[in-house]
């Protein structure tokens, strides 16, 4: 699956007034090199390849497209309370905590708060089959970790890295994710040290009205971090987002702001007037099916994205944590039932319906799996939907050889698949 919009002129959000508070400096289109919020949208990006997945989740708006080539409806996200810790992490392996937000003017220019945070901000550009999706990160070590939406990283094949004020472009891995929480720790591939780091705020002393900036990598169009300004319209919210038409998956204890998110801020960050991160920008209330900015934003709350970092740290063995690449088959599937299968002549009542002919190269054409084919089994799994086939996959490492059936218009067919590596 694809965005909707694919290779469209972004549409514009709407004109809110400028928020009290945060004042924007003479500066801040040299500074910042973005518009105030109540300003148009920014220009286009350079690539509309990034369209596959360039976007923070679009709330009840099926604009979040599922891995290119992959094609499985991985759950979304769901947060759970969250915990309060307190010191800030400087190495991989020790627990990072949220400091105790500082007081002062709520009157920071934009600018100094900004200065305090762009640093650590870094663009993640991803590989997804054929095409490419782009997102924010946050540095939390100085030797390379970095914390994102698990939905910036799910279904790539490879991952790059840009980090502000360095000119080489970094490969990068996943060490982590809570994919029901939404959240993924990747690592830079490269040795390096010196990185600047965010600093992170308690998110349970927020209160609605908060001045906030959300800060993250906007339209994919990469360079100095986009900047917008705001405030806390609600804390604890429920919502509900679905991709591509896909089942929906609920999203609790979000932090809502009303400060303009656009396409390519998932995985960046939410900042309080001290230049402390209180949320991860996670998703946006679209305001048009082919949007690519929001007025209403979400956030992952600091405490919640902090408490699963620190689990995937400690290397906890969960059912709701998955370390390191998963199996990758290669097919863009959906659900499929009987009435389905009938028209179609296949004698079968479920399973996950192959949409499209997996790319050359890939394990699913290599079985010689192709269009209209319907998997229904994976190893010793029964395959009834497009998530259980996910289900299944997922419970393979890259290289693991396994048996799969699938039905077509020539019968039944079985036959051994070696996975690939795929990001979960």
């Amino acid at each position: 699956m694809s965005l909707e919009g694919q290779g469209e002129t972004p549409g514009q959000p709407e004109q809110p007034s400028q928020p009290a508070g945060l004042p924007l400096p003479p500066a801040y289109s040299e500074g910042m090199g973005a518009p105030p919020p109540w300003a148009p949208a920014p220009p286009a990006p350079h690539s509309v390849s990034f369209w596959n997945r360039i976007a923070a989740y679009i709330v009840l708006i099926a604009v979040v497209a599922a891995a290119a080539g992959a094609g499985i409806g991985w759950s979304l996200a769901r947060a759970v309370s969250p915990s309060h810790q307190s010191a800030n992490a400087t190495t991989p392996e020790s627990p990072i905590s949220a400091a105790t937000p500082s007081t002062g003017s709520g009157n920071s220019a934009v600018s100094a708060i900004a200065a305090k945070v762009d640093p650590a901000i870094v663009d993640i550009n991803t590989t997804l089959g054929n095409g490419q999706a782009a997102g924010t990160g946050m540095i939390i070590s100085s030797t390379g970790e970095i914390l994102t939406n698990n939905h910036v990283v799910t279904g790539s094949t490879s991952i790059s890295v840009t980090v502000q004020g360095r000119s080489q472009t970094y490969s990068a891995h996943v060490v982590g994710v809570d994919i029901s929480q939404d959240v993924a720790v990747i690592q830079i591939d490269q040795s390096v040290s010196g990185l600047s780091t965010v600093t992170f705020a308690n998110s349970s002393s927020l209160n609605v009205g908060d001045a906030v900036v959300a800060i993250g990598n906007a339209l994919g169009q990469g360079g100095a971090p986009h900047v917008e300004t705001g405030r806390i319209t609600a804390l604890d919210q429920t919502i509900t987002a679905s991709e591509g038409g896909g089942s929906a998956e609920t999203l609790n204890g979000l932090i809502q702001s009303d400060a303009v998110i656009y396409q390519g801020d998932s995985g960046g960050a939410l900042v309080n007037h001290a230049g402390q991160v209180v949320g991860m920008i996670t998703a946006g209330q679209a305001q048009g099916f082919r949007s690519s900015a929001s007025t209403v934003g979400y956030a992952i709350a600091s405490n919640t994205a902090l408490s699963v970092v620190n689990r995937i740290r400690a290397h906890e063995v969960a059912s709701d944590l998955t370390y390191g690449q998963v199996g990758y088959l290669g097919v863009a599937v959906q659900s499929m039932d009987a009435a389905a299968a009938q028209q179609l002549g296949l004698n079968v009542t479920s399973g996950a319906l192959v949409t499209a002919n997996p790319q050359s190269g890939t394990p699913a054409a290599n079985a010689g799996i192709g269009r209209y084919s319907v998997i229904v089994k994976v190893g010793d799994s029964d395959v009834t939907s497009a998530d259980t086939l996910g289900t299944a996959i997922k419970a393979h490492k890259p290289g693991d050889s396994v048996s799969v059936t699938w039905v077509n218009s020539n019968g039944t067919h079985t036959a051994t698949v070696t996975f690939a590596g795929v990001n979960p």
